[in-house]
């Protein structure tokens, strides 16, 4: 397994839309692996392949608390079949847009269909954390961060920030 680097916005990858999986193969599962590794090693509850420079639709996340033993999700070709009408609000960031948080409005529960670890086609029921992240992850896949459900004002003052922030790195 190998920590990936990850890419921080405003970087073109992270708008373009990623590309399906054909199948989980042994590739699919060594990206896993990494995006787990590095996404634990970040450290941070979700990942998408985007945010390390592929564009493949996968994702993995790990919302266990601190206290649980680690209960890590890996998914190919993610989509939400179903979104409930109840919204719920969060305080989101994201290891592309470094130390920056804000309140984003989602479905509560949502059905995602996917490909696991194993290539076989799974679906899941996700409420709370799990249904945020879920979300944050697979918009990843669409080319959407989170800042994107900001006012235009909010999104480009912490664009101008991570920019200052880039030179001076």
């Amino acid at each position: 397994m190998a920590i990936l680097p990850i890419v921080v916005a405003p970087d073109p990858v992270l708008k373009a839309k990623a590309k399906p999986v054909a199948a989980v193969d042994d590739e699919i599962r060594q990206l896993m692996d990494d995006m787990l590794e590095t996404m634990y090693a970040a450290p941070g509850i979700g990942l998408a392949a985007p945010q390390v420079g592929v564009s493949k639709r996968v994702i993995v996340l790990d919302v266990a608390h601190k206290d649980e033993p680690p209960a890590p999700l890996c998914l190919a070709n993610p989509q939400v079949i179903w979104a409930s009408e109840e919204l719920a609000c969060y305080e989101e960031g994201c290891l592309s847009v470094p130390k920056q948080y804000a309140e984003v409005e989602r479905p509560a529960v949502v059905k995602v269909r996917f490909l696991g670890r194993d290539g076989k086609k799974h679906e899941i029921e996700a409420d709370g954390l799990l249904a945020t992240c879920v979300q944050h992850e697979i918009d990843h896949l669409d080319g959407i961060l989170f800042i994107d459900y900001l006012s235009n004002l909010k999104r480009n003052m912490i664009l101008r920030k991570l920019r200052k922030e880039q030179r001076t790195a």
